[in-house]
């Protein structure tokens, strides 16, 4: 039960590796956040992480040896939230925000790009309460996943002052 069918460091880089894989693929993965995934991506989730399970395990199948994967999973996510706090690090892992909208017009190719159909878009034009995307001054799809809409009408306020964003680690 507690004995290891393999050393325990070799648990640790396994588990680093399938981690990192996972985080690299997530991220190309799109701007889908957890609470966006369709019924086909958490069966995806599902089925990657089934099948990892022994890449992380090897011959490992003792009590002791999932502990040590336990806590170095823990472990790496946390060194992981504690380095996103780093501009260069966050902008890695953190999408850009990208214009799929312009003008009353969608912009195929973004939209393409980044997997978002038009219906997709129609909702939140609606959710922002508009008619259609005629009405759309500028839809945005954010690094969350949402899409921002700005409509034709609104009213731009320009003012000479600039704004200065502090970074997130100061």
């Amino acid at each position: 039960m507690f004995q290891f069918g393999i050393e325990p460091w070799q648990l640790v880089v396994r588990s680093v590796v399938i981690y990192t894989g996972m985080l690299v693929a997530l991220r190309l993965f799109g701007k889908r956040e957890v609470g966006q995934f369709t019924l086909y991506d958490l069966v995806l989730i599902l089925l990657v992480a089934n099948a990892v399970q022994p890449a992380m395990t090897g011959p490992d199948n003792s009590l002791a040896g999932g502990l040590v994967i336990i806590v170095t999973l823990v472990a790496v996510n946390l060194l992981i939230a504690r380095l996103d706090r780093w501009h260069l690090f966050h902008r890695i892992f953190a999408p850009q925000p990208t214009v799929i909208i312009r003008n009353g017009h969608y912009l195929p190719d973004k939209l393409r790009r980044e997997g978002v159909t038009e219906d997709e878009c129609e909702s939140a034009i609606r959710e922002h309460g508009l008619a259609g995307v005629s009405d759309v001054q500028l839809g945005v799809l954010e690094p969350d996943g949402s899409i921002s809409i700005v409509p034709r009408d609104a009213k731009v306020t320009r003012t000479e002052r600039r704004v200065r964003y502090r970074s997130r680690h100061s």
